[in-house]
């Protein structure tokens, strides 16, 4: 292979997004009349929000839209700053380009917002392509994304191999060729990625680093 190309998943792999994605989930319930807390919103982390406002509160898809709406209310503005980089990835990902591999985000978060925390934490510069949803709710299952980093990096399935924290990483990597590996400092579980066939799990950040 003349490349070899990493894609990263953002939420639960390369930061820790509970607290500003919890806030705004309460945020956009409470618009809802529903009262809830962070600890009890973490599932919403990683999969598309209008589906999980469908799955975990029954509502309509109109209604899980308006969700998403009124949770960026409180996103943008202060959400997507209540967040930081996992320890010790930016070091991590400076290893893996010297070792000659080209890095990519494959997120189902908006690109926009994927950008700006990119930019934020000052690690913009290590991806060759970044790639998420868009705003209207467009490109949020997991395959999609990924379908369309290759096609930006170009790059075939077989070059590549995903890295998430949750089922769906796994799986949309799989759909479209290519390997896939969970790691468990994020939000997934060993039987989660045992059920979704993962390729290699990973318990620290130094030992992805060392695998590749």
């Amino acid at each position: 292979m003349e490349h070899d190309y990493i894609l990263f998943d953002l939420d639960g792999t390369l930061t820790e997004p509970a607290e500003g994605i919890t806030n705004s989930v309460c945020y956009a319930l409470k618009k809802f009349g529903i009262e809830s807390s962070p600890e009890n919103e973490l599932r919403f982390i990683g999969p598309p929000l209008h589906h999980s406002f469908q799955i975990f509160y029954d509502m309509s898809e109109e209604d899980s839209f308006r969700a998403v709406d009124y949770y960026r209310e409180y996103y943008s503005p202060k959400g997507i700053y209540e967040n930081r980089l996992y320890d010790g990835i930016p070091e991590a990902l400076d290893r893996l380009i010297a070792k000659g591999y080209t890095l990519a985000v494959a997120s189902s978060k908006p690109e926009f917002y994927v950008n700006q925390i990119l930019e934020h934490f000052g690690i913009a510069d290590r991806f060759e392509a970044v790639v998420g949803s868009e705003m209207n709710g467009d490109r949020t299952d997991k395959a999609e994304v990924v379908a369309e980093a290759l096609a930006r990096l170009d790059a075939a399935p077989e070059e590549c191999c995903m890295i998430g924290d949750r089922l769906h990483d796994i799986v949309g990597a799989h759909k479209c060729g290519m390997l896939a590996a969970g790691v468990l400092w994020g939000y997934g579980s060993r039987e989660e990625f045992a059920e979704a066939k993962a390729d290699a799990v990973f318990e620290t950040i130094e030992q992805m680093v060392r695998f590749f």
